[in-house]
């Protein structure tokens, strides 16, 4: 058994958890925050048999999309920064950040 951690962009999680489902796959959910662009994002833990690894992480991949945004960075709190340093930015976001572990015990109460 493997263990996958999928960290989505929010824009992505609802469709990747509706093909999850859909492929009959469980999934759990919980809501983290991206630490580069302090984002909402999703994090997938997702158990699968070995056999299936390689559907799930197509799932991933075909459901999870990277896209380019402008952001506006922000400034540092209390700092003289010059206004044009601060024009927004183009930046990949989107995707999805995928970890495989092994899995030595599994037991579901």
């Amino acid at each position: 058994m493997k263990l996958i951690v999928a960290v989505v962009q929010d824009k992505d999680s609802h469709r990747l958890n509706q093909a999850l489902i859909k492929a009959n796959i469980r999934v759990t959910k919980l809501s983290s925050t991206g630490g580069f662009l302090k984002a909402g994002n999703t994090t997938f833990m997702i158990g699968v048999e070995e056999e299936r690894l390689e559907e799930t992480i197509q799932i991933i991949r075909d459901n999870c999309k990277s896209r380019k945004e402008l952001i506006s960075p922000l400034a540092p709190m209390g700092a003289n920064v010059d206004p044009y340093v601060l024009e927004p930015v183009e930046v990949e976001v989107g995707g999805a950040t995928v970890f495989v572990l092994p899995v030595d015990r599994f037991e579901q109460f």
